[in-house]
């Protein structure tokens, strides 16, 4: 009689035998025949309990492994252009393995997301675990969806989070994953969309608790999709790493250098250093983190930075760029630690023109980590005991090196916005403690105007050596976005004259006018409007906000992918070559191939940091105001739209909507060019700027969406039409009774204006 195989045996043969796998195949493979088969399909039981095997359709698979044949997922090309791609039917208790997908030249172009069937060839000794080739094109990419999930007999329903969505989903009872009620989890479209009824999903990720403190920020990262686990290769890469040594670099370490940055920073990329010259002017430092010499060109430290794009912040965690061991370590400027930076050295006339610059290769050590309030003190005439030392080798050089480039900028006349940037204060469970606006001090000012000079340095070194860059760019507004904010200065009784060139003084001037005005914030947020966004490109279109030919980022390397490239850039022009292990650490050839590709991409994932941290704090807000539904609060009209009025309220900054069915007992015309919401039987006219005093009703913290009742406009009562029945027909309507759906839907109109 033939032996019985042990489970080792069994689960070794099938490791092996990855196409031939069946009960039938091992039984043929051990010569396990009659009665043997009951205690053979035992075992194969046994395996599949433990999680050692898994069954699919009648073959039997390595759990920690992938059959040779799988339905994968196209992920984003990472920062060498490689095409990787995950496994759909994943359930290894160990980390999904690594799969790079290798098209022919006769294979059809695949999206992001699409999903297609592959065969896998196992690889050791790589960054992936497997290779794969297509065989068919399956689908395209899947709509996503984060939300609520609710149970019931059938499966269940998820109520999304997004304002912009107001649809639930339905999901069948073999699809939830195990979801429980109340839970947020984020799934996928299953099958195409019904013409009829609750569109289809199945859930592919659980997410917790979505009250819970934390979850706020996780929303967003799941709902924007944003990476935030490194891995294990780019995790090994950077705690490998080893501090810099001396070796092709100058020593800067007597140069007064420090760093300034917000008191509970935890990662110094900047540090500045200046000194006073006889002729009045000023020579300024800016020494930079050599992350170039860490993050090599095709590394897999490099190919996350590259997805990531930069980091995104929230007011409880960073999504870093680069991982911890050199973002706050190798990489962070510590004060009395030797450090490896490029630096450029920036010479000033007594008018505060730059007359020279050159860079340099360095190692430097911070005299001080100081935060701004500290420095602000000393050059104010109060230092503690630690910039008391510092105050005739650092500080009163930079704020006169400062004072100059204040001359500067007068004469160049960058856009002068105004407008306050909040500060979400977290208790240490994560709930909101207060919500306060961030103070403007000279010392914030100080090293915004040296961060500027030493990026346009950057871009005219790399200009001038004809090599290639990324450029920050900044178009100028259309003509139709001006003629609109002239039509708002008109209305506000300001000026902003019609048929010359637009400069950024133009603006200025108009900004001037209404500052200190009941006006002041409504030329600001409509000013701002007007702007184009900037964007990375390789070509030079200039500045239009800075007011400058030629910029480039250079400054945070650690935390945008852009400022990197220009630093590798920088090292090949200088010819400083030789990084760490002594391999290459300048701009690539494959670098350079894919500059554009580059640019848009950074240009997305940093549009997408925005929008993810624009929503937690809007989600943030409406927490910290949900105890405070039924409160009176002071505001005034920031958008104006066909469904209501959006109000900013003063004390938080917080967008709150005014439904227009809740206006008054009329119907209200709007004027989208001026910005008008007109009564028809009361005249009443509600548009950007105007004073009010609202109600808030309805705070929902999931959603980040406020709903406002309007008390007061511009310090009197809201007049009232008719009664129903009469002309105007009582409120205006919208499609929808649901509270919840109609701010899902006004915010999602707003975010496409």
């Amino acid at each position: 009689m033939t032996q019985i195989p042990s489970k080792q045996q069994i689960m070794d043969w099938v490791s092996d035998n990855p196409d031939a796998n069946s009960k039938r195949d091992i039984a043929k493979a051990f010569g396990i025949k009659g009665a043997q088969r009951i205690e053979l399909k035992r075992l194969l039981k046994e395996l599949e309990a433990e999680g050692q095997l898994e069954r699919r359709r009648r073959h039997y698979l390595d759990a920690e492994k992938l059959p040779a044949v799988s339905v994968l997922e196209l992920l984003a090309p990472d920062g060498s252009g490689d095409l990787f791609a995950r496994p759909m039917e994943w359930r290894g208790e160990g980390p999904m393995p690594r799969i790079l997908y290798m098209p022919r030249e006769s294979d059809p172009a695949l999206a992001r997301g699409e999903r297609f069937l592959a065969r896998l060839v196992e690889v050791h000794g790589e960054d992936h675990q497997y290779q794969a080739r297509l065989m068919r094109r399956i689908t395209a990419a899947p709509h996503r969806i984060v939300g609520i999930f609710r149970k019931d007999t059938e499966g269940g329903r998820i109520v999304p989070i997004d304002k912009g969505q107001d649809k639930e989903w339905r999901v069948k009872a073999d699809a939830t994953l195990g979801a429980q009620p109340g839970e947020l989890v984020q799934a996928e479209q299953a099958g195409p969309k019904a013409r009829m009824g609750l569109p289809l999903a199945r859930i592919v990720e659980r997410l917790g608790d979505p009250s819970a403190p934390k979850a706020v920020s996780l929303i967003a990262i799941h709902q924007h999709g944003i990476p935030d686990e490194f891995p294990d290769k780019a995790i090994e890469e950077a705690e490998a790493a080893k501090p810099a040594t001396m070796k092709g670099r100058e020593d800067l370490r007597d140069l007064p250098l420090v760093t300034i940055d917000p008191s509970d920073a935890r990662d110094h990329d900047d540090a500045v250093g200046a000194t006073i010259e006889q002729d009045g002017g000023a020579s300024i430092w800016v020494a930079i983190a050599d992350v170039a010499h860490y993050v090599r060109p095709g590394s897999a430290l490099d190919r996350e930075a590259w997805t990531r794009g930069n980091s995104t912040y929230f007011p409880d965690r960073v999504v870093p760029m680069l991982p911890e061991a050199l973002s706050a370590d190798l990489c962070s400027l510590h004060e009395g630690v030797d450090r490896a930076v490029i630096a450029v050295r920036m010479r000033l006339d007594a008018q505060g023109n730059k007359i020279s610059h050159n860079f340099h290769r360095g190692m430097m050590n911070s005299r001080a980590s100081l935060s701004y309030e500290q420095a602000q003190a000393g050059a104010d005439g109060n230092p503690d005991s630690h910039t008391e030392p510092l105050m005739d080798s650092v500080i009163k050089p930079l704020w006169h090196a400062y004072g100059l480039l204040k001359e500067a900028r007068a004469r160049r006349q960058p856009l002068d916005l105004d407008l306050p940037e909040r500060r979400i204060e977290l208790t240490p469970d994560g709930r909101v403690k207060a919500v306060n606006f961030r103070e403007r001090l000279d010392a914030h000012r100080l090293i915004e105007e040296f961060m500027v000079l030493a990026n346009v340095a950057a871009a005219e070194e790399l200009t001038r050596r004809q090599r290639p860059l990324l450029f920050r760019v900044h178009e100028e507004p259309s003509l139709d976005k001006i003629d609109a904010l002239r039509e708002v200065a008109q209305a506000s009784g300001f000026n902003l004259a019609k048929g010359q060139v637009l400069h950024t003084g133009h603006l200025n001037r108009l900004l001037a006018q209404s500052e200190g005005t009941d006006f002041d914030e409504l030329i600001n947020i409509s000013t701002l409007r007007s702007m184009t966004q900037a964007y990375y490109h390789p070509e030079n279109y200039g500045h239009f906000g800075l007011a400058l030919k030629s910029y480039a980022h250079f400054t945070s390397p650690i935390r945008r992918y852009s400022d990197l490239v220009v630093h590798r850039a920088l090292i090949t022009a200088h010819g400083w070559g030789g990084g760490r292990d002594g391999k290459p650490d300048g701009l690539s050839a494959q670098d350079m191939e894919r500059l554009s590709e580059t640019a848009t991409h950074i240009s997305e994932t940093e549009r997408r940091s925005m929008a993810a941290e624009r929503d937690t704090t809007d989600r943030y807000l409406a927490a910290y105001l949900a105890d405070r539904v039924g409160t009176e609060m002071a505001g005034r009209i920031s958008g104006i739209q066909r469904f209501g009025a959006f109000v900013k309220l003063d004390e938080t900054g917080a967008d709150g909507l005014l439904p227009i069915r809740d206006l008054g007992r009329e119907y209200f015309h709007y004027d989208p060019d001026a910005q008008l919401l007109t009564g028809a039987d009361t005249g009443l006219r509600i548009g950007i700027g105007q004073r009010v005093m609202v109600r808030l009703t309805e705070a929902v913290p999931v959603t980040g969406g406020l709903t406002l009742e309007l008390l007061e406009l511009d310090g009197a009562p809201l007049p009232r039409g008719p009664q129903k029945g009469k002309r105007g027909g009582g409120p205006r309507r919208m499609a929808t009774t649901s509270r919840l759906a109609e701010i899902k839907r006004a915010s999602k109109r707003r975010r496409k204006r």
